[in-house]
């Protein structure tokens, strides 16, 4: 089936499922605007598809999705141009998504992360094998955790999901699955064997009950209070002094602290505020929260900085402006939530 995604995503009818499959390995299945659109048309269609009872969302190679096409829109906004329908069209589909009525698994077999977490996690079912990592690093490259992530992360219990915003850092199936990132964890053997079923079935839940694999947390007890602790203080400056008081006896703060410490101030900032509106707001309302910090990033500093120094020129440190927590006032980050009049995104 075509649906205009070329060599880069593939559409086929199997069974009782539409099967997606991102077919970039190369470039660890990064999402291009190509594939957005494609992908969006494929769910449109199946979706009046009486034929088709489950979507079924797949990749090759050894990441389910790294992300966005990042290279792309740092030269095109570095040119002038930065490609903001491809984060609208990309922002609607991680919507339509959302509130998909049949069945939308996600089979995850390796790193997902930024724009693939985006057409993941919406989704119904997200089942993780062993080799599954997790994370929304954008802090660390002057971005936010967008595609959703204010949706996403703060239904996480022990404000986890703030503590994946503010620190990037990566978990594995068993922390995913613990945390409700993950609905269903499966071992990586039994995936052929997994598909098959749902293939046949249409019926993702009664055949994962054969399948399911009950993954351990990864991250222990103590950790876990330590990050509810922290991370669950009334603002961020509140967050920083929390860890900084326990750094000196903790080597989970002192770590914690120095990441935190590593990433972009105004991307800190930004991400707080909005991981925290997003307790309250619907998938729709954070679409369009994050469409505004969009177009604030991709006009700004910090963006095009962390691409430079993490991609560009691999292992730099990046230079953000401003450098510190401290030079970035409320007014600067009311500026990214202020509304794009008859810009703003349309879902």
């Amino acid at each position: 089936m075509d649906f205009g995604g070329g060599d880069e995503i593939r559409f086929e009818r199997l069974g009782r499922a539409g099967v997606v499959t991102l077919t970039r390995p190369q470039a660890l299945n990064a999402l291009t605007h190509r594939m957005v659109k494609a992908l969006d048309k494929a769910l449109h269609a199946w979706d009046r598809d009486h034929e088709v009872n489950v979507v079924i969302v797949k990749a090759e190679g050894r990441a389910f999705s790294a992300g966005g096409d990042i290279l792309h829109v740092y030269e095109t906004g570095r040119a002038g141009k930065p490609p903001v329908d491809f984060f609208a069209d990309e922002y609607r589909l991680n919507a339509r998504i959302e509130r998909f009525k049949k069945p939308y698994v996600s089979l995850i077999d390796g790193i997902v992360m930024g724009g693939g977490v985006g057409i993941s996690f919406h989704g119904s079912h997200r089942v993780l094998t062993e080799n599954a990592q997790f994370a929304m690093p954008e802090v660390g490259i002057g971005f936010f955790p967008d595609v959703g992530g204010s949706h996403l992360l703060p239904d996480l219990g022990g404000s986890f999901g703030m503590y994946l915003a503010l620190t990037g850092n990566r978990i594995r199936y068993g922390d995913a699955l613990w945390s409700g990132l993950a609905t269903h964890t499966i071992k990586a053997e039994d995936q052929a064997g997994f598909l098959e079923r749902v293939i046949d079935t249409g019926d993702p839940e009664s055949v994962l009950r054969g399948f399911f694999f009950p993954a351990l947390r990864e991250t222990d007890r103590p950790t876990l209070d330590a990050i509810s602790r922290h991370f669950s203080q009334p603002s961020l400056d509140g967050i920083i002094a929390s860890l900084e008081r326990a750094a000196a006896s903790d080597d989970f703060a002192a770590k914690t602290l120095a990441t935190i410490r590593s990433r972009s101030p105004t991307s800190l900032r930004v991400a707080w505020r909005q991981i925290s509106a997003g307790q309250t707001l619907s998938m729709n309302a954070c679409m369009k929260m994050e469409f505004r910090i969009l177009n604030r990033m991709l006009a700004g500093h910090d963006f095009y900085e962390g691409i430079r120094a993490v991609i560009i020129d691999k292992g730099s440190t990046p230079q953000w402006r401003p450098a510190n927590l401290g030079e970035v006032s409320d007014a600067n980050v009311d500026a990214y939530f202020a509304s794009l009049d008859e810009r703003e995104l349309e879902l």
